[in-house]
């Protein structure tokens, strides 16, 4: 077995672009405009900026302070943590778990963002379908496999040199392109009627069903639940506090997610098409608003680069948590991990990649797939669970780790504080909302 020494962060901004990259993708760029569609406009809006400001903010800030204080993937952290004889430790195998099948579905939908950005830069646009795409088998198998490889294969250099390099470009120019596809989006005649759809909540729409989605896609945007935070608390200092660094990267991810509806929204209005479309709203509805707009095969390519950017921020850090997991359990060097990893991911997001085609699978309602069932196991089930669990560990000084303790963590360095009064925020409303909406959000799907 080879012994393995942890890797720091080379800086604080590497670790909040890591991070905001992590939360920042398809959840953001690709999930949250088509849930906003179908549930409403500016009310599903509303309540998910309160979902991540009640429930995501306390979450993803006791997340970070069980990384940094036991400087471990998910699978070791709590045994560093712990009491004597506890075994929260089995849902650290879980969050690894998550991760696992997190990719399992999420490497394929960014193979289908690379496959479109790469097919209207060649001029091949006026033909997509998102129907003939998810069909087509080799599509899918080729164009996940460039996302995994080329993944581990930047995770395969060191931390600093590796990810952290990377991340820091890409995610500096997503933020360019998006401010570009944003100002463009102003210009089109249906922006205003787009905008007041977005952003003027109907309070009407606002129900438990609308309440329950905002919060699940809340913690699959920020990836809470799953310790794809924590392994990234456990590779920095003490210098700033938790909080602070926790608004910071919760503001970045909002941002991107806004920003994304307001490029969306104002071109589905100018063009007169549907707004609920659901997962196909990127690939066969804004398809049709580049094909009839002036200029569209460039704006077209924009969109679909920053759609690539967005969705492999978050592949590559959820990798480097896989990675970092795979590491600390076997002591294997970072090229060997990688190279494991890397065949394993490929072989299990295969069942996804032929979903549609030659390995069909019917989880729930006719119509569903693999992917449907990887999402029910992370998005309905992992996250929010998992959330329920840190806040819980974090919290209890009987049965966990203790408020007193994560506070102290929490607090180290300069910025942002948790304060005494926050207590039963951290402790106790942010645990029952979430468990109280997971169960109502379960049975709700089982009803369906």
């Amino acid at each position: 077995m080879e012994k393995t020494q942890r890797e720091h962060l080379g800086s604080r901004l590497g670790f909040i672009l890591l991070s905001a990259g992590c939360a920042i993708g398809c959840g953001n760029v690709w999930k949250f405009p088509w849930l906003t569609g179908q549930n409403g406009g500016g009310g599903f809006v509303l309540v998910y900026i309160l979902c991540l400001l009640i429930l995501g903010l306390p979450a993803m800030t006791m997340e970070f302070a069980i990384g940094r204080a036991s400087q471990a993937s998910p699978v070791k952290m709590y045994q560093k943590l712990q009491k004597p004889n506890h075994k929260w430790h089995y849902h650290g195998f879980l969050a690894f778990f998550g991760n696992i099948a997190l990719m399992a579905f999420y490497t394929v939908v960014t193979g289908w963002m690379v496959y479109y950005f790469y097919k209207f830069l060649v001029g091949e646009n006026e033909a997509l379908g998102f129907v003939s795409m998810i069909t087509n088998p080799t599509v899918n198998v080729v164009f996940h496999a460039i996302v995994v490889f080329l993944g581990f294969f930047i995770l395969s250099f060191n931390l600093q040199t590796g990810l952290e390099k990377v991340t820091k470009y890409m995610m500096m120019l997503l933020f360019l392109l998006m401010i570009a596809l944003a100002i463009n989006s102003f210009t089109l005649p249906g922006a205003a009627e787009g905008l007041k759809f977005y952003l003027v909540p109907d309070f009407s729409k606002i129900n438990v069903q609308v309440i329950v989605a905002a919060m699940n896609q809340a913690f699959f945007s920020l990836s809470i639940g799953i310790g794809a935070m924590a392994i990234f608390g456990s590779y920095i200092g003490k210098e700033r506090t938790l909080l602070g660094e926790s608004v910071n990267i919760i503001c970045l991810d909002t941002f991107v997610a806004i920003t994304a509806g307001l490029i969306i929204f104002p071109a589905c209005f100018t063009y007169d098409v549907e707004v609920g479309a659901g997962p196909s709203l990127l690939f066969d509805t804004m398809v049709s608003v580049f094909n009839n707009m002036t200029g569209g095969r460039f704006w077209g390519s924009i969109f679909f680069l920053f759609m690539v950017f967005a969705a492999f921020s978050t592949v590559l850090a959820v990798f480097e948590n896989i990675l970092a997991c795979v590491r600390e359990l076997t002591g294997w060097s970072r090229k060997k991990g990688a190279l494991v990893c890397a065949i394993l991911i490929f072989g299990l997001g295969t069942t996804t990649a032929l979903g549609y085609s030659v390995f069909k699978f019917q989880p729930f309602a006719e119509g569903s797939a693999w992917l449907d069932f990887w999402d029910f196991i992370v998005s309905t089930n992992l996250l929010p669970l998992g959330a329920f669990i840190f806040t819980v560990f974090s919290c209890s000084k009987k049965f966990g780790w203790g408020w007193e303790n994560m506070k102290a963590e929490a607090n180290a360095g300069e910025g942002l504080k948790i304060k005494d009064w926050m207590k039963p925020i951290f402790t106790y409303i942010v645990p029952a909302i979430v468990l109280i909406l997971y169960i109502y959000g379960l049975a709700t799907f089982a009803w369906k």
